[in-house]
C-alpha cells in the first residue's frame, strides 16, 4: 500500500482508479473524484467566510512511498508549487531504506492565555490563582463537559508574571492548559478563557485585558527521527559520504545564520502546509507557532537536525510544534478536507501530527540534498534570464528569444536585455525574421540546427513499410556545443532546464539515453562540455521535435569537436536516439530534421528518401493544440490494435498508400483541390483508428470552415497539430489562421516548395 510505481506516468483517471484498487478510497469517495463534485461548492463556501465571490481551486496530489511507525501512508497535499510532491515521494523512497520514519508526539494541548493588568500584587496573585487552580480548572471544564468525557478538557494551569515599563506595572498572565482531543480547539480554548476571566479578575485583584489562545503550541511537540544508509544517498554522480556530509554542512549554515534559517524552516513548512490544507487544518497556525518554536532561544535557528551516525549514516531529526484536528465544522463544511482524511487513514489528531512531522523531516531532506549537490544551480540561470528579461519589458512574442539570446551571451544584465529588446524589434532582424529560423540562426548565433517536420500524407501506415509525404517547416531546433566544465552541463532555456548530466546514473531520462548513445558512439564519453538547446519547434506536438534536438546536438557535437559527419552518418545516429524516444520509429522525422528537404519516404526493406520538387508554392497553416501527444503512445495503440485486427489494419495502411501515391501527383501538378480532398479522407482513416483527438477535429472543423481545401491531423496524433491546405488566394492562410487561433489554438504558416533549406 502506498507504493505505486511510476504513479506520475499515469492520466488523473488512471491515478484515481489506480487509488480506488489500493483501498485507500471508498465507492463514494472514488465517485467523487471521478466526476470532480468532491470540491468545495459555492453555496458551503458562502457560509464558511463573508463576502463570498468564487471558490479558488488548488491542485490535490499524493505524497507516496512514506512508511511513518511501520505504516503505510499515501499522503493528500494541496499545493500549488511545482516539484513539492514529487521531492516528497522521492524522499520518502529513500528513507524506506533505513526503516522510514520514526516519530513521536505529545499530548495535543493548546495553551489559553487570559493577561490581568492593574494587579497591585503580582507575585501573591500569582500564588493565589496557583492554590485556586482546581476551581479555575472545574469552571473551565464546565462550559465543556462533552470535551471532559472524551478524557480531554482543561487539564493544568499556570502563572507567569511578565515585567512592564508602563504606569499599570507588571502584569500577570494565566496559561490555560487544553487538551483538545482530536478537534483543533481553537474556539473551544476561547470559550474556556472567557468563561474563567472574571474569576481570575477576581482571584489576582486585576483586571483581565486579553482572553485567547497561543498558536505557540509548545506543549503539543512532534519529534520525527530518520536514518539513512549511505547507499541509499549515492546517487547522480555523487557517492553517499559526500551527500551526507554536504546535508550536514547545509544544516549547520541554517543552524547558526537566522538568514539561512528562514529559507531552510520555510522548506520543512512547504511540506507540511501542503498535508494542513489537504486535511483541512490552520496552516497560518501551524506556520506561526513553527517559527516561534525556531525563534525561542538567543536567535532564530533550523528546526531540524541532520547528524553522521554510529554507523556512518546520516540521521536527521525534526522537533516542531505541530496542533492540529480531524474532527470540527471546518472539515465538516469543506468535503475534500473530509474525503483527504479518510483517504489517509488516521485515527487520532496525534497521528496525523506525526504524518506532518515526517512529510516535514522528509521535505527538508530533499530541499538540503539537493542544494548540497547539484541541485544548487538546476534552473538558476534560465530562471534568473526569465526575470531579467520580463523586467526589462520584453513582450511575449519576443519573450522566449531575448531569453535564449541572454543565456547565450553570457550578460544576464537588464542592459543587455534591453538591447536584445531593441534588435528584435529593429528593422534588421524583421527583416532577417522573414526567412526561415533554420537560416537566420547560423548566420548570427554560430549553432547547428535540426529541422521540424509536418507530414503530408502517411503517417502511421509509414511505420509500416509504406510510402508518406513529409516537409520541413521554418522552425528549428539549435543547438550549441561549448568545450570544458566538470561533465556535461546541459541547458534549455525556453522549457527551464538547466542541470549536469551524469552519463553513468542508472536512471536516466530520454534524452539523457539518447546523449550516452551519441556521446559512445563518436568517442565523446570523457569528454567535458556545455551543451545549450533552443528549442523553437513546440515539444510533443507531432512537429518531429525529439528528431530536431537530435540532430541539432549531433550536429553541434560535430561542429565542436570537428569530427567530420556527412549528412548520412548524423540521420543514422538521429534515427538510433529515436527509436529511444518513440520505441519503433519509421525514420521518417530525422530524416527530414537532417535534410530539410520535401520528399516522398518510404522505410524497410526496400527504402526510398526521393526529393519531390514543386513548382508552384504550396500554402499551408499548421494549428498547434497545446495538448501534448507522445508519438510512442499512439504507435503502441495502432500496433495493439493492428496485432488485434491484422486484415482490417493492414487494408487501412494500404489505402493511406495509395492516398500517398495519389498525393505525390497532386502536388507536383498543384492539383489543390484533389490534394485537399486526399487530405480529409487520410484524416478520416487516422480518425478511425482512434489517433485523433476532440482539439484536432475542432482546428479541422475549423480550418475548412475557412475555406481550407483540405485538413487534417500530422504526426502521432492523440493531441499536437493537424495542417490545413490553403486555396491558392491572396489572404486565405491569414482567413484560415485567423480562425484558429481565435478558438485559442497556436499557428505558423508553412510554405512547401522545392528550394532547399540551408541548415
Amino acid at each position: 500500500m502506498a507504493r505505486i510505481p511510476e504513479f506520475y506516468k499515469l492520466s488523473v483517471s488512471q491515478r484515481v482508479r489506480e487509488v480506488r484498487k489500493q483501498g485507500l478510497l471508498s465507492n463514494q469517495d472514488y465517485q467523487a473524484l471521478a466526476s470532480g463534485n468532491h470540491t468545495l461548492s459555492i453555496q458551503s463556501a458562502d457560509k464558511m467566510i463573508e463576502n463570498v465571490i468564487g471558490v479558488m481551486g488548488l491542485p490535490l496530489a499524493l505524497g507516496l512511498n512514506f512508511l511513518i511507525n511501520d505504516k503505510a501512508y499515501a499522503i493528500p497535499l494541496v499545493v500549488e508549487e511545482p516539484s513539492i510532491v514529487a521531492a516528497l515521494s522521492s524522499a520518502a523512497k529513500i528513507a524506506r531504506a533505513g526503516g522510514g520514519f520514526r516519530v513521536e508526539s505529545s499530548e495535543p494541548i493548546l495553551i489559553g492565555q487570559i493577561q490581568v493588568v492593574d494587579v497591585p500584587h503580582p507575585q501573591r496573585a500569582k500564588a493565589a490563582l496557583l492554590q485556586r487552580k482546581s476551581e479555575i480548572l472545574n469552571l473551565a471544564n464546565s462550559l465543556h463537559p462533552n470535551m471532559v468525557a472524551r478524557g480531554g478538557g482543561a487539564k493544568d494551569l499556570q502563572v507567569l508574571i511578565h515585567p512592564s515599563s508602563g504606569q499599570r506595572g507588571d502584569m500577570v498572565v494565566a496559561h490555560l492548559l487544553v487538551d483538545t482531543c482530536d478537534a483543533m480547539g481553537a474556539n473551544l480554548v476561547n470559550t474556556m478563557c472567557e468563561g474563567v476571566a472574571s474569576l481570575v479578575e477576581n482571584i489576582a485583584e486585576g483586571k483581565v485585558f486579553l482572553r485567547i489562545l497561543s498558536n505557540l503550541t509548545d506543549r503539543a511537540l512532534v519529534k520525527a527521527r530518520v536514518s539513512i544508509p549511505l547507499d541509499a544517498l549515492a546517487g547522480r554522480g555523487f557517492d553517499g559520504e559526500q551527500v551526507r556530509d554536504g546535508i550536514i554542512l547545509a544544516n549547520e549554515f541554517a543552524s547558526i545564520d537566522p538568514y539561512r534559517a528562514a529559507t531552510h524552516n520555510k522548506g520543512i513548512m512547504n511540506g507540511i502546509d501542503a498535508v494542513a490544507l489537504a486535511t483541512g487544518n490552520d496552516w497560518r497556525a501551524l506556520e506561526t507557532g513553527a517559527h516561534a518554536w525556531a525563534a525561542r532561544g538567543s536567535h532564530y535557528t533550523s528546526l531540524t537536525q541532520w547528524t553522521r551516525g554510529e554507523d556512518g549514516s546520516l540521521e536527521g531529526e525534526l522537533e516542531i510544534p505541530i496542533k492540529v484536528g480531524i474532527v470540527g465544522g471546518a472539515l465538516q463544511s469543506n468535503p475534500t478536507a473530509a474525503m483527504n482524511l479518510r483517504l489517509l487513514g488516521v485515527s487520532s489528531a496525534r497521528e496525523l501530527a506525526e504524518v506532518m512531522g515526517a512529510v516535514g523531516l522528509a521535505q527538508n531532506f530533499s530541499a538540503i540534498r539537493a542544494l548540497a549537490t547539484e541541485g544548487i544551480q538546476q534552473g538558476h540561470m534560465t530562471l534568473h534570464a526569465r526575470s531579467v528579461a520580463a523586467a526589462a519589458g520584453a513582450t511575449p512574442k519576443i519573450f522566449e528569444t531575448v531569453v535564449d539570446r541572454l543565456i547565450e551571451s553570457g550578460e544576464i544584465k537588464i542592459w543587455k536585455a534591453r538591447e536584445l529588446i531593441e534588435q528584435a524589434v529593429s528593422p534588421r532582424v524583421k527583416a532577417a525574421k522573414e526567412k526561415p529560423q533554420s537560416e537566420t540562426a547560423t548566420e548570427e548565433r554560430n549553432v547547428s540546427s535540426g529541422h521540424g517536420k509536418i507530414i503530408l500524407l502517411g503517417e502511421h501506415a509509414v511505420v509500416y513499410g509504406r510510402h508518406a509525404i513529409a516537409t520541413p517547416i521554418p522552425l528549428a531546433i539549435q543547438a550549441h556545443v561549448q568545450r570544458g566544465g566538470d561533465g556535461v552541463e546541459l541547458i534549455i532555456p525556453r522549457w527551464g532546464v538547466e542541470q549536469r548530466l551524469h552519463r553513468s546514473a542508472e536512471k536516466q531520462h530520454a534524452y539523457e539515453k539518447s546523449l550516452a548513445i551519441i556521446f559512445k558512439t563518436l568517442g565523446l564519453e570523457r569528454e567535458s562540455m556545455r551543451l545549450e538547446i533552443f528549442p523553437n519547434v513546440p515539444r510533443a506536438m507531432g512537429l518531429g521535435g525529439s528528431a530536431a534536438i537530435a540532430v541539432a546536438t549531433i550536429r553541434a557535437l560535430d561542429r565542436c569537436f570537428e569530427l567530420g559527419l556527412d549528412d548520412e552518418r548524423v540521420n543514422e545516429l538521429a534515427f538510433e536516439c529515436e527509436k529511444i524516444a518513440h520505441g519503433t520509429p519509421s525514420g521518417i522525422d530525422n530524416t527530414l530534421s537532417t535534410y530539410g528537404q520535401t520528399m516522398l519516404f518510404r522505410s524497410g526493406e526496400s527504402p526510398l528518401r526521393k526529393v519531390i520538387e514543386i513548382d508552384q508554392a504550396v500554402q499551408l497553416v499548421v494549428g498547434i493544440s497545446g495538448v501534448e501527444s507522445l508519438t510512442a503512445a499512439t504507435v503502441s495503440r495502432v500496433r495493439k490494435a493492428r496485432e488485434a485486427h491484422p486484415e482490417l489494419y493492414e487494408t487501412i495502411f494500404n489505402q493511406i498508400d495509395s492516398l500517398v501515391i495519389e498525393g505525390v501527383d497532386a502536388l507536383v501538378g498543384h492539383k489543390l483541390e484533389t490534394l485537399g480532398e486526399l487530405m480529409n479522407i487520410c484524416h478520416g482513416l487516422l480518425n478511425a483508428m482512434q489517433v485523433s483527438s476532440w482539439e484536432l477535429e475542432e482546428m479541422i472543423q475549423i480550418a475548412r470552415r475557412h475555406g481550407a481545401l483540405g485538413a487534417k491531423l500530422t504526426g502521432g496524433g492523440g493531441g499536437g497539430s493537424i495542417i490545413a491546405l490553403c486555396p491558392p488566394e491572396p489572404g486565405a492562410a491569414d482567413r484560415i489562421e485567423s480562425g484558429i487561433r481565435e478558438a485559442g489554438y497556436q499557428t505558423i504558416q508553412v510554405t512547401m516548395g522545392g528550394k532547399p533549406k540551408n541548415r
